[in-house]
């Protein structure tokens, strides 16, 4: 087994190829067994570790599967949900139980595949897919879990196997994936990894994080990361390309969810409080817009970007799915500023009060920019959303197990139509 030390490293991205793809994308084991990357001396204030894998399966515990083909056989277990998650560009999402996992597209809906384990354990607490390849990171859950909790364990699906893993002192939050980065997240760390050996390049303090609190960008070339920072209702931004460190003072309250755009200039936020969203430019920390979900307190599950940054999607514990139309896009940060010539054919942003012009005089709530579009949805469970690869349509998921697709005017505004629903836990059952 090739055990790599947790060294730290002064200079975050030492990858001089921006465009750089991690050889975890191929053969991991067949790289690893070729290129015989020697330890480096062990930590001496560290007890986290990382490894490849390469023992055979009868020597590693836990490691049988079994591989279901067909879905649709019914299992007279209910399964127990513990996870869902989009991949990065929405048009997946997996999902960990129980007894596995299993991953779904969204466009159209169906099942690609699922792993239940044998054995005792089964649980997987979080499911982290790698776009559509064949890598996924794994971290144990439930009751029986599957993998210890302070473990990030390396799935091939080619292998049906673990390759690799890295341990912890404490429970594992979460888990983030680039091409060529892997992060992870603890209560009060965060710890960003080369893919190609899993080694330690940067290590992050936070505030307590209980929810796992962190977000990527996912361009090549541009490496930002988001996380809580030691303050409450802060957040940090690192540009690991320019290795630069921002922080911003987004919120009075603690930070409850935050989203960034895909190339990460734009920044949404949401505190404890769920009132206000906030859009920010993560260059310099400006901020360019804020939004209203509504007056009453509530928890904010969710928040996703549109590709282009056009729109902004919101759930909460209220059952309300709100989207907002922003006046920035991250393709031209400089110019959020600016409002549409009269009589632009530009869609409808956030609804300002009609009271607005006695601003200052009304409490903020009158002036405050609303929602463009809302949907529904039965409260008492949690919902993340996502917009979907048609125009104008949004991608809701219950931890119920609930798959909704709907359709929003973005001119007019008002209830979103339901295109289609889908209960992903009995696929067989699905209308």
């Amino acid at each position: 087994m090739a055990t790599l030390s947790s060294s730290f490293s002064s200079h975050p991205n030492p990858n001089p190829d921006p465009n750089f793809i991690s050889p975890m994308l191929q053969p991991y084991l067949e790289q690893q067994q070729h290129e015989r990357i020697q330890p480096d001396p062990p930590p001496q204030d560290e007890s986290e570790s990382s490894s490849y894998d390469a023992v055979p399966d009868s020597e590693s515990p836990n490691s049988s599967t079994t591989i279901n083909h067909n879905p649709t056989i019914p299992n007279p277990n209910p399964i127990t949900l513990l996870h869902v998650s989009f991949n990065q560009d929405y048009g997946c999402f997996a999902s960990g139980t129980d007894r596995g996992f299993r991953i779904f597209n969204c466009d159209p809906f169906r099942e690609i595949f699922r792993r239940d384990f044998d054995g005792n354990g089964g649980g997987i607490g979080a499911v982290e897919m790698l776009f559509r390849c064949n890598i996924l990171a794994l971290v144990g859950g439930g009751d029986s879990p599957q993998y210890p909790l302070n473990k990030v364990m390396i799935w091939d699906d080619h292998q049906s196997r673990c390759i690799g893993e890295l341990s912890f002192r404490s429970e594992v939050r979460g888990v983030r994936l680039r091409r060529d980065r892997i992060v992870v997240v603890l209560e009060q760390k965060i710890f960003v990894y080369n893919f190609a050996d899993l080694k330690l390049l940067h290590q992050i303090e936070t505030i307590a994080n209980p929810k796992g609190l962190c977000e990527v960008s996912q361009v090549a070339g541009s490496f930002v990361l988001v996380c809580p920072g030691l303050q409450k209702g802060q957040v940090r931004v690192e540009h690991y390309a320019s290795k630069r460190t921002k922080f911003i003072m987004a919120h009075d309250s603690r930070i409850a969810c935050f989203s960034l755009s895909q190339d990460g200039n734009l920044l949404a936020t949401a505190s404890s409080k769920g009132t206000l969203v906030r859009i920010y430019n993560t260059q310099d920390g400006s901020l360019l817009q804020e939004v209203r979900r509504g007056a009453d307190r509530a928890e904010i599950y969710s928040l996703a970007f549109s590709p282009t940054a056009q729109w902004l999607v919101v759930s909460s514990d209220k059952g309300t799915v709100h989207v907002f139309g922003l006046k920035a896009n991250s393709g031209n940060v400089q110019s959020e500023r600016s409002s549409s010539p009269p009589g632009s054919n530009s869609p409808v942003t956030a609804s300002s009060s009609s009271l607005s012009f006695i601003k200052g005089v009304l409490p903020k709530y009158f002036s405050s920019e609303w929602s463009v579009a809302q949907f529904r949805l039965p409260e008492g469970s949690q919902y993340i959303v996502a917009f979907g690869h048609q125009k104008d349509t949004v991608v809701i998921l219950g931890l119920d197990g609930s798959f909704y697709r709907c359709k929003f005017d973005p001119a007019a505004g008002g209830e979103m139509t339901q295109l289609e629903y889908h209960n992903f836990l009995k696929p067989e059952d699905a209308f």
